[in-house]
């Protein structure tokens, strides 16, 4: 699984980060988890608002931080 968390460096891009982690490592997932920062990049993605997530290349959330539950449904 790759997972990509975007976003500038902002408190709520690394509270997702950190969820992310968390929640990978719970599930005991095999996950790649990378933080993308770079404006570019995240306009890519077609994402005008931050934090998002992307899961396999896809945008499953953007512009909020879920529940930690909500979170690990999204990644199992």
């Amino acid at each position: 699984m790759d997972i990509k968390v975007l976003g500038t460096g902002c408190p709520k891009c690394r509270t997702l980060e950190k969820l992310t982690r968390d929640a990978v490592e719970e599930l005991g997932l095999d996950a790649n988890i990378s933080k993308v920062e770079d404006i570019m990049e995240i306009m890519q993605y077609n994402v005008a608002r931050t934090p998002a997530l992307i899961v396999d290349g896809n945008v499953v959330l953007k512009g909020s931080i879920p529940s930690y539950d909500a979170l690990k449904k999204m990644l199992s």
